[in-house]
């Protein structure tokens, strides 16, 4: 009796943990991959797409914010629609990561089959189906060049030719400031031209970001770098 009694627990303590309930109502769009749903932020399984400062060229070649227009998307697509996220697990940023509906529709799917994100196949290929049609039909960004989400968190960019490219400098009318922290978890922003711009990469899921203007990166609390 003792030892079926040890056995039952045993078998209960390796039974898989019951999975997370559905967190479901009105969302907002914080960019092209992450929602909020009453202040709980999700990360869309499966997905990468563009980052908001990101640019990608058209089929005429010519610029355009690419992880913006992926957000805009988004927002337009749910509208006042209610939606549900289903939490599977928490990344390594504590954000937790999840497939989010908008009724029957798997809105992480859909952003990869619309071409506005690519299948994160890092960490799933739940979504590789919808990247091809994607492609083959070339629909938003692939109907021009771009650079792969994961390559320009690392300061990689599209080159003139479509190919990625070393990391040639934004054009200074955009917002081509590089705000970075560094190791000693001081914000400081970069400028075009100056020693370290080159170098300096810009990585969101870090805390990084760009900005347009100096006025800008100075009201977010950063400073300039000292030469």
């Amino acid at each position: 009796m003792t030892r079926c009694f040890v056995v039952a627990l045993m078998t209960v303590g390796l039974a898989p943990s019951a999975q997370a309930a559905p967190v479901v109502g009105r969302a907002s769009v914080i960019d092209g991959d992450t929602l909020d749903i009453r202040g709980q932020r999700f990360r869309l399984q499966g997905v990468d797409t563009p980052e908001s400062a990101q640019l990608c060229q058209d089929a005429a070649g010519k610029d355009y914010r690419c992880g913006q227009k992926a957000a805009n998307a988004l927002a337009d697509k749910i509208g006042t629609g209610t939606v549900s996220c289903e939490p599977i697990e928490s990344d390594r940023y504590g954000r937790t990561v999840a497939v989010c509906r908008l009724g029957g529709l798997d809105l992480n799917g859909w952003l990869v089959e619309q071409g506005h994100s690519m299948a994160y196949r890092r960490y799933s290929t739940a979504y590789v189906t919808q990247e091809d049609a994607a492609r083959s039909a070339k629909r938003g960004i692939w109907a021009g060049t771009f650079t792969p989400p994961w390559d320009w968190r690392k300061g990689e960019r599209t080159g003139p030719e479509g190919q990625i490219g070393g990391m040639p400098e934004p054009a200074p009318s955009g917002c081509a400031i590089k705000g970075n922290i560094n190791r000693k978890g001081e914000r400081i922003y970069h400028l075009p031209g100056s020693r370290d711009y080159g170098r300096t990469t810009v990585s969101q899921e870090a805390g990084d970001r760009m900005f347009c203007s100096e006025t800008e990166a100075l009201a977010a609390g950063w400073r300039p770098r000292h030469n």
